[in-house]
């Protein structure tokens, strides 16, 4: 029988922050497939794990995960760890799952700590919705369109940063989204974890003020759905109320069903668009 990828969850910093099964698991597979094998051996050794370790990182992820993948058909039972935090969540994990998937090889993923969801939920935004975009693109033009995608997304935004690109970042984001609330988080889990609610602005000016040191996660209030219906509705009233009859008319709508649209486009009611054609 063919072996099994598991997806092994590691702490984000504190080391109480990994789960019974993860340490069971860890012990019990063939293999450990680390992002850093130098970073992950302490890990091991303070839990008293023996397990062997070979490296799966960014660089040989392609080639590498061909060769996990032949030992799993042969039966043995593999584990992927990243530096820290959830496999496959921004690391290459992701090639290797779908490897996995195409060549019939089953894939488990045993929860625990990721840095995205624990800064979320400790942030004060909203998070019903929400849209992780981990780092940036580093490439100009690529990362400018997806600047100007968060732009108009009503989600609210997780961004991962460095320290020594951390001010660039913010400046940014604050030119292309204006002035939106953040909160900037830091050493996660860590003696010196930190929290910063504040708008990008004041980002700018406290980090002028202060160096950038420790891993970042920025959580950045979405687009407000209430200025997104102002805009649009800011569009409709440039034409007159025929003009804009005429646009769905033209579209093969009733009458009726103009007005309809009309009403819903400018925020008034459909007596209004009545009268106003009358």
């Amino acid at each position: 029988m063919a072996g099994k990828l598991y997806l092994c969850a590691t702490p984000i910093g504190n080391l109480e922050d990994i789960t019974l099964r993860v340490l069971r698991t860890l012990k019990e597979v063939d293999l450990i497939a680390a992002e850093d094998t130098r970073n992950s051996i302490r890990l091991l050794n303070h839990f008293e794990i023996k397990t062997p370790m070979t490296s799966y990182h960014e660089h040989n992820k392609i080639e590498k995960a061909y060769q996990l993948v032949s030992l799993m058909e042969e039966g043995k039972n593999i584990a992927l760890i990243t530096d820290a935090g959830t496999p496959g969540i921004s690391d290459p994990g992701e090639d290797l799952v779908r490897i996995c998937y195409a060549k019939g090889i089953e894939v488990t993923s045993l929860p625990g700590a990721a840095a995205c969801i624990t800064a979320l939920t400790m942030s004060g935004q909203k998070t019903r919705r929400f849209s992780f975009e981990a780092f940036l693109p580093r490439d100009k033009k690529e990362r400018e369109e997806v600047l100007r995608e968060m732009r108009e997304d009503t989600r609210t935004l997780i961004v991962y940063e460095a320290p020594h690109h951390l001010k660039k970042t913010l400046k940014e984001l604050a030119d292309v989204l204006g002035d939106r609330n953040i909160t900037i988080c830091r050493e996660l889990t860590k003696k010196f974890e930190e929290k910063l609610p504040m708008t990008l602005q004041e980002a700018l000016s406290y980090y002028e003020e202060k160096e950038p040191r420790g891993e970042f996660v920025l959580i950045i209030e979405g687009k407000d759905r209430e200025e997104i219906k102002k805009q649009e509705q800011a569009l409709w009233e440039d034409l007159s109320l025929q003009e804009h009859m005429e646009i769905y008319e033209k579209k093969g709508m009733t009458r009726k069903d103009a007005m309809k649209a009309v009403a819903k486009d400018r925020g008034i009611s459909k007596r209004d668009v009545y009268q106003g054609l009358l």
